[in-house]
């Protein structure tokens, strides 16, 4: 079951317990993601799961700026719904990897490409980022990256 046809799945349960956050959270979902899929030419369900998984995770990482941005404006009523519909949102990402694992893996990668500088950087972020796509924020792998080039 393709990713896009979880998400018009989870919409009509919603609908069902009457959920209004993880409703509008998830209609928001499928909207980008029709979106896309209209902007490629392909149906809804033809939507690769990988390009399906990106949007989700910028919605989710928008969601959590939001929020925050919130707080920073003493707004905790606004800040409250984008923190539940971002839970939401979360609930269909796969488990996100801790600190500990990115670094670990970083450094797998990098030692297996052979990666030593910082000039070795743009090589070694396409290989990390492809290895933990979905799994972990593109700015904790670099800070990981350009650590362990730096100490090299």
């Amino acid at each position: 079951m393709s990713l896009y046809t979880t998400i018009s799945d989870g919409i009509k349960d919603a609908m069902r317990a009457k959920d209004k956050v993880r409703l509008s959270a998830l209609r928001d979902v499928k909207s980008k993601l029709m979106l896309e899929a209209t902007k490629t030419g392909v149906d809804g369900d033809a939507i690769e799961d990988a390009k399906a998984m990106a949007i989700l995770n910028k919605l989710y990482k928008q969601r959590t700026e939001t929020a925050t941005l919130y707080a920073e404006q003493g707004r905790p009523d606004l800040e409250a719904e984008e923190r539940a519909q971002a839970s939401v949102i979360e609930a269909y990402l796969p488990q996100q990897l801790s600190e500990e694992e990115i670094e670990q893996r970083v450094k797998t990668i990098l030692a297996e490409m052979g990666a030593t500088t910082m000039a070795d950087m743009g090589r070694a972020m396409g290989a990390a980022n492809a290895a933990m796509s979905g799994q972990a924020d593109g700015k904790i792998i670099s800070r990981f990256v350009k650590i362990a080039l730096q100490n090299n």
